[in-house]
């Protein structure tokens, strides 16, 4: 599936990397947990966080996830978001839960990681 699919799917807005959008995603990694993102995340994924601050972008850098999205209404400060551009990171946001997200990318089979 493609960011871009997932975009309208969950409502998401485009935060930073609208021209990255059609980037394919695999499986889905989803936590507040950075520690967590590191130990389970593989290339090609997307993240799912409600954590906005700057360890957000570069957990994801350093775990090679291919975007993120900030869910509950959350949008990161514009520090973040110059940062994910420098690391080519797209970033969307939804103002629907955690769980939402994940049962309605899981029914269109996208998979969790464990």
């Amino acid at each position: 599936m493609t960011l871009a699919e997932i975009k309208d799917l969950l409502r998401c807005a485009v935060l930073a990397g609208e021209e990255n959008l059609g980037h394919e995603v695999s499986d889905v990694v989803a936590s507040d947990g950075m520690s967590e993102i590191l130990a389970f995340a593989r290339s090609k994924e997307l993240m799912i966080t409600g954590l906005t601050n700057i360890q957000s972008i570069r957990t994801a850098d350093i775990a090679g996830v291919r975007a993120v999205i900030y869910c509950r209404g959350k949008v990161p400060d514009k520090r973040v978001l110059d940062f994910a551009r420098d690391k080519g990171i797209p970033v969307l946001a939804t103002t629907m839960g955690m769980f939402e997200i994940c049962g309605i990318l899981y029914a269109k089979g996208l998979r969790g990681v464990s």
